[in-house]
């Protein structure tokens, strides 16, 4: 068996079998789920619906997918160790990376991070459960999700689950912020066993998907700020004590933030380095791009596109005895490139999530999830208020999770605009129709 293409349930491909390979199956399941049409509808930075420019998460896992294929493509091509697949783990197959970027995002709620924060704190406080982004994925994709001859989901190949799996932990157990749901966990874990990969290690395809994820943050979101005159293209904004002062802080404020990652260098130094040499790159291509600034700004966010690609190599992990897909320069972890990126990722949030307007959105969005959560989290009324093909899911599946957690996937699983249209049902002074369509 090859247990790359192997899946947990349609053993045999008794619901696929036709002369498609399994991984141009797992494309087209994810691509014509509702799932992930939805995405359309889901806030990037800018809210979903802010304008025709500035992208939604759709648009997002959309160039993700561009950017891991063709990184995938070129590894393939410098490291032949890939070609002899001695391990499923230590593989890129450019399909399977491309299918993981679509479906990276697809756990996130209506209305962004914000949106995770506050059902994850209103079902930790309440219930002691979780929510998160990437834990959520596993929950759409092995069960919410229904296909023709599955009620398990998309049922998807192990090598995509496991390339979407970008923390391969169980995040019910203690002490974990990321990761799997025991539910989902089982399914997951299972698939690692069987290829035999080291404990809290992800794959190559995983890692990669991850990587290209931050080149496209750090590059897409700061040109939709600039779009928006959110950063101003001038010296003064990027020299302003201010800006790099808020851009150090969200560094070391990260969660993720380690020092030994900055060791020996002057981070304040490297931070004004780096906005001001952004700043004199992009006046240069303005110059060459005759002035127009919508040239420009597509100009100077293919070449960072392209420096972060082409730095993108492997190499091994002695504290693990796996391998890591990071940037690479001379055989060696490139260090410099990476707080670069890092760098430009915190540029973009204090920007544009930091924006008092964008702040109010966020409180918005805020009250309008903790309604919704209070009208649908109790099973006795919340029954009442949801469609018939979720109150028959939680009935047939009720041994194994609670009301709440499907309360908290339904509330997930909606665009922005949905979820404004069922807060306006219930809380504003408007009158509804029982003719419209869900």
């Amino acid at each position: 068996m090859n247990v790359r293409k192997m899946r947990l349930y349609d053993t045999e491909n008794v619901h696929s079998g036709d002369d498609r390979d399994e991984f141009e199956k797992d494309y087209a399941r994810l691509i014509q789920s509702p799932a992930f049409r939805r995405l359309q509808g889901k806030s990037q930075v800018f809210g979903a619906g802010s304008g025709d420019y500035y992208r939604t998460r759709l648009t997002h896992s959309l160039e993700v997918s561009q950017i891991a294929r063709e990184v995938a493509r070129r590894l393939g091509k410098l490291y032949p160790f890939l070609a002899l697949k001695e391990h499923p783990g230590l593989t890129i197959d450019p399909e399977v990376v491309e299918c993981a970027s679509l479906a990276h995002d697809l756990g996130h709620p209506p209305f962004g991070h914000k949106g995770e924060e506050v059902l994850d704190r209103l079902l930790r406080a309440e219930h002691g459960l979780k929510y998160e982004g990437n834990a959520q994925n596993f929950r759409i994709l092995m069960f919410l999700e229904k296909r023709a001859g599955s009620d398990s989901g998309l049922d998807l190949t192990a090598a995509v689950l496991l390339a979407i799996n970008k923390y391969p932990y169980c995040i019910d157990d203690p002490d974990r912020h990321k990761g799997v749901y025991s539910t989902e966990w089982e399914g997951i874990g299972f698939l690692r066993d069987t290829w035999g990969m080291p404990k809290g290690c992800a794959t190559l395809e995983a890692q990669l998907m991850d990587l290209c994820d931050d080149i496209a943050y750090s590059t897409h979101d700061l040109e939709d700020g600039i779009r928006a005159g959110k950063i101003l293209m001038d010296r003064a904004f990027f020299e302003d004590d201010r800006v790099v002062a808020h851009v150090l802080q969200e560094i070391t404020e990260d969660p993720n933030y380690s020092a030994a990652n900055w060791q020996g260098v002057d981070q304040e130094s490297m931070v004004k380095r780096v906005l001001i040499d952004f700043y004199e790159q992009w006046a240069q291509i303005y110059l060459e791009c005759d002035r127009e600034p919508s040239r420009t700004r597509r100009e100077m966010k293919a070449r960072w596109v392209r420096k972060f690609a082409s730095e993108v190599g492997i190499i091994d992990e002695p504290s693990s005895g796996w391998k890591k897909v990071t940037f690479v320069r001379d055989g060696q972890r490139d260090w410099e490139l990476q707080r670069t990126m890092e760098i430009l990722k915190k540029l973009a949030w204090v920007t544009l999530i930091k924006d008092f307007r964008v702040q109010r959105l966020h409180k918005r969005s805020e009250v309008m999830i903790e309604r919704l959560w209070g009208s649908f989290k109790t099973y006795e009324t919340g029954r009442l208020i949801v469609p018939r093909d979720w109150l028959e899911s939680y009935e047939a599946q009720k041994t194994k999770w609670p009301w709440e957690r499907l309360a908290a996937d339904y509330i997930s699983g909606m665009t922005d605009a949905y979820a404004e249209k069922v807060y306006a049902e219930f809380f504003a002074s408007r009158s509804g129709s029982i003719y419209e369509r869900d």
